[in-house]
């Protein structure tokens, strides 16, 4: 086995970030800014709100941070995002999920403007990922994706994997990461085999596979069963259990192949968190070249 440091990948990146945050502050006098949105006080939200305020701290990106109640209703989450949407100083939005007591979360997310929408969930940018024909076209477009599946491609490029003419399953459909990853990996000319729980023969389609992503929620499904010699394995889930942090993918089981694979934690994991920086980085740029061009 061996292991894809995902934590390296990730520090790399945010030094390049960082980098690209000072020089737009020296040349505009402007600081790009993420607004995050927390309702309620679920622990593991607050863990991962806390996360990306100090990434943005750390990356010289301005953060406004809102928590609201959790029995804020869904007109009060939307009129603060809409207040955000007009906020000149934010380039970027996120509203963290899940939200409690089962609010209409897509609404609320349809109320952020396509260009702060960082967590690339309103339909405008995924209808934009959805059209897109080629993996130059998103990176050209600055089309805001869906952190998670936008950080696996990057640790697929700076690992040296090949994706193209590969043939890669992805076990999960959701909107955060499935369906988006699956279109990202298309665009990279891989053939793409989009599996879930109604799935039959699931081991039998993911042995054939070169790329597996186990993003199913479910902590180690995913065993040597699944997984063919060689083959690359992104394990994109992070469960907590009596043992601790584990993946969707149970790592003593085949940490004696011949595979590689991302750990969890230090996997995915610290991606998500760099790629929402990018993302703020691509809606400043792209709110830029949108204002500019409503100038008369």
């Amino acid at each position: 086995m061996k292991l894809i440091d995902g934590k390296k990948i990730s520090s790399d990146k945010r030094a390049e970030i960082k980098e690209e945050v000072a020089k737009i502050k020296q040349q505009t006098e402007k600081i790009p800014g993420l607004a995050t949105v927390l309702v309620g006080g679920d622990p593991a939200s607050r863990v991962y709100i806390k996360s990306k305020i100090k990434a943005c701290e750390d990356a010289g990106i301005k953060s406004f941070h809102h928590n609201l109640d959790a029995n804020s209703s869904k007109e009060e989450i939307i009129a603060l995002i809409k207040k955000l949407n007009e906020n000149s100083e934010i380039d970027g939005i996120l509203l963290q999920l899940p939200l409690p007591q089962n609010k209409d979360a897509q609404e609320c997310l349809n109320a952020v403007s396509p260009l702060k929408d960082v967590d690339g969930l309103h339909p405008f940018n995924a209808g934009l990922l959805n059209l897109s024909k080629s993996w130059n076209e998103i990176i050209e477009k600055n089309i805001l994706v869906s952190c998670t599946p936008l950080g696996v491609v990057h640790i697929l490029h700076k690992s040296g994997i090949i994706i193209e003419g590969k043939t890669a399953v992805v076990i999960g459909r959701s909107n955060l990461v499935g369906k988006p990853l699956s279109m990202l990996l298309l665009a990279n000319n891989a053939t793409v085999i989009m599996a879930h729980s109604k799935t039959r023969n699931l081991k039998e389609i993911c042995k054939s596979a070169d790329i597996v992503v186990a993003a199913v929620g479910k902590s180690k499904f995913v065993n040597k069963d699944f997984i063919k010699t060689g083959a690359v394995v992104i394990d994109v889930g992070i469960n907590r259990t009596s043992e601790g942090l584990c993946g969707d993918v149970d790592f003593d089981a085949v940490k004696d192949m011949d595979i590689k694979i991302t750990p969890v934690p230090g996997g995915v994991g610290p991606m998500t968190i760099t790629m929402l920086l990018e993302n703020t980085l691509k809606a400043f740029n792209n709110r830029k070249r949108y204002l500019s061009n409503r100038m008369p």
